[in-house]
């Protein structure tokens, strides 16, 4: 693998519409014995996707605040529990949970409001690829490209 970012090499042996039909692609390949080492799956025409998963109001941001700085203050409490001189003490965890809660319920309103109503949306970001071509080093790339076509996988995927 190189260190540093560097183009793909290879000949193109298949070109599929999703990730999910070059993955099937090289798993066919690799029940073949086909040296796989050699392949390349390389993400073309890349976007991207913000997909809209709801409206963001106080309640929501406040709410997963909470929970977010509580999971961080239960974390911190038990690593504070674990190097407590008493004995079967929940004293560290409870106020580990509590604290974080308060933290995390005061940085998401800090935050919110910050925004002055200007993100009023909830979404997640995916970076995604218009087609996926399987690239294979020469050495292999026809004995690839012809199995390929033995499993009837074409443009697209589709199996006849």
């Amino acid at each position: 693998m190189p260190r540093l970012p560097t183009p793909p090499t290879g000949w193109p042996i298949g070109s599929y519409d999703t990730y999910e039909e070059a993955h099937k692609a090289l798993e066919y390949l690799a029940d073949k014995d086909f040296p796989v080492q050699d392949v390349t799956v390389v993400g073309v025409d890349l976007m991207l996707v913000e997909r809209v998963v709801g409206r963001l109001t106080w309640s929501k941001v406040l709410g997963s605040g909470a929970v977010s700085g509580a999971w961080f203050g239960l974390f911190v409490g038990l690593l504070l529990g674990l190097f407590s001189t008493q004995s079967a003490s929940l004293v560290p965890i409870v106020v580990g949970l509590v604290t974080g809660t308060l933290f995390g319920l005061v940085f998401a309103a800090v935050g919110y409001a910050s925004t002055r109503g200007n993100r009023q949306i909830a979404s997640a970001s995916q970076l995604v690829a218009g087609r996926y071509d399987v690239l294979c080093q020469p050495r292999n790339a026809e004995q690839g490209r012809d199995l390929l076509a033995k499993q009837a996988i074409g443009p697209g995927g589709a199996t006849a």
